[in-house]
């Protein structure tokens, strides 16, 4: 079985494959201080708690965005499963040309994202990705890397309210029932919500603008169920769509070994 992690800026996802089916996938906190004695313990436990066994992982891969907190997983893995982990980086085979002007800078859950939005589609497709920060991501007809968008996640904009106006408080993340709203908390969340709706909306637009292709719109990341269902411009909305990206990045570069 296929152990895959994506370690991001606010939550670190799991995913247990066995072949291209996914057993079982786990969201937890990202914590910059754990240490690899600590993430071993905490997978274990997580496996456990599907009634399934670490003997029964034979391969890994790990994306992180979180530099303090690669190399305690990295070793966890080992520690743990006795695997040498795939790292996702600009070393590994992708077989996706990133057409940017530094193709090291594009982040590891960025190219994982795209890979799997273009393997479903195999043409055009926009990623967006609501995670710590919302990401845009478009690749070609041809499947190239071509470039994307980055902005303040929902996460960020509902605190940077909070902690920068003294009269506003901290509310949750949720639909509202109207667009006008009729207090303070539902009015706020008018804003971040439909507000955020806009800011996607439009910047998928622009960017359809820009095409000469068109283009299968992909939503992903933690806040994707709250916000996708009321943009206007999402086709798919796949939560999942990270893990699935790694186990073809693993796939193709164990294509590579010949094993």
């Amino acid at each position: 079985m296929l152990l895959v992690i994506d370690v991001g800026n606010t939550n670190t996802v799991i995913g247990m494959f066995d072949g291209d089916k996914l057993l079982a996938d786990w969201r937890i906190e990202t914590r910059r201080g754990r240490t690899s004695d600590e993430h071993a313990m905490l997978l274990r436990q997580l496996i456990a708690v599907r009634n399934l066994s670490p003997e029964l992982v034979d391969g890994g891969v790990l994306a992180c965005v979180v530099p303090p907190a690669q190399a305690a997983m990295e070793r966890a893995m080992r520690i743990t499963f006795r695997i040498e982990p795939l790292i996702v980086g600009p070393e590994i085979r992708t077989d996706m040309p990133l057409l940017v002007d530094n193709p090291k800078e594009v982040g590891a859950d960025r190219i994982v994202n795209a890979i799997a939005a273009w393997r479903q589609t195999e043409g055009g497709c926009i990623v967006v990705d609501f995670g710590t920060a919302t990401t845009f991501d478009v690749i070609s007809e041809a499947g190239e890397y071509l470039g994307g968008a980055i902005c303040p996640g929902l996460v960020i904009s509902a605190n940077a309210l909070y902690m920068e106006a003294a009269k506003l408080p901290r509310v949750p993340l949720e639909v509202p029932a109207r667009c006008v709203g009729k207090g303070t908390i539902e009015s706020m969340q008018s804003g971040l919500v439909f507000g955020y709706c806009g800011l996607v909306d439009g910047l998928v637009e622009r960017m359809r603008q820009e095409l000469d292709f068109p283009v299968r719109v992909f939503a992903t990341g933690g806040q994707a169920l709250i916000i996708a269902d009321q943009c206007s411009h999402i086709d798919v909305v796949d939560p999942k769509l990270t893990l699935h990206g790694l186990r073809l990045l693993f796939e193709l570069n164990q294509q590579r070994k010949g094993t």
